[in-house]
């Protein structure tokens, strides 16, 4: 909920309701999920892969989730005080069963092979 700036004496009041609202969202942001500033997720992209790289701080191999399902990849970490979820929208269509992951130091790295978007028809 966003208000305009003019002056209103109930300011106070709501800007207090907005952030409680937002606090009740239920929405996970890596910072507040205990991973800090420094969880941060980036894909790169070649004509034959897709990679994806995400810095998970404080994440252990055990408490890692991986999903995909050709268009879109999905991250899980938790920590014992914590839980992370991203889902990333890839740039290309993959073959999802071709994917390999490695994850080092808090480092993942997942990678794709990319599928071709269309196939050609023979007239008969």
């Amino acid at each position: 909920m966003r208000r305009d700036d003019r002056d209103d004496p109930f300011d106070d009041i709501f800007n207090e309701i907005e952030r409680m609202m937002e606090g009740m969202g239920g929405h996970i942001d890596a910072a507040d999920a205990g991973f800090g500033d420094d969880a941060h997720v980036s894909v790169y992209e070649t004509d034959e892969q897709i990679r994806v790289v995400a810095d998970l701080p404080g994440v252990d191999r055990d408490g890692l989730r991986i999903k995909c399902d050709g268009r879109h990849v999905t991250i899980s970490a938790s920590t014992s005080t914590s839980e992370y979820e991203e889902r990333i929208e890839l740039p290309g269509r993959v073959d999802e069963h071709s994917a390999s992951a490695s994850f080092n130091n808090g480092v993942l790295e997942i990678t794709l092979d990319r599928v071709d978007s269309s196939a050609n028809i023979d007239l008969s």
